[in-house]
């Protein structure tokens, strides 16, 4: 059976409605998606921000150094075994559960 044009366009209006509706709730999705991912970039630079100026405060001479200068002693101070054990220490104590005493 051949359906009518009446109801060929009924059928092609609903679905259009229906592809409206669908396009909408993408463009919902996609803003979300978009908004999770710049607020997690935002964390991103709030934290290396802070860090940097923390390693500025407790080292200010190191604000003369160029970018180059600066990743080049912190890989250096970073391969010292000290400071490797310092570190995994700082790690394992914030994984483990805190006391409640």
């Amino acid at each position: 059976m051949s359906k009518s044009l009446e109801e060929l366009q009924r059928e092609y209006e609903e679905n259009t409605v229906k592809l409206e509706q669908e396009k909408r709730k993408l463009r919902r999705l996609e803003n979300r998606k978009s908004y999770l991912d710049s607020g997690s970039r935002k964390q991103r630079s709030h934290r290396l921000i802070t860090r940097g100026a923390a390693v500025e405060s407790v080292m200010p001479e190191v604000k003369i150094l160029t970018e180059q200068e600066f990743y080049s002693l912190m890989e250096r101070i970073a391969e010292w075994q000290p400071v490797q054990n310092m570190v995994r220490l700082a790690v394992e104590n914030h994984s483990q559960p805190q006391d409640g005493n």
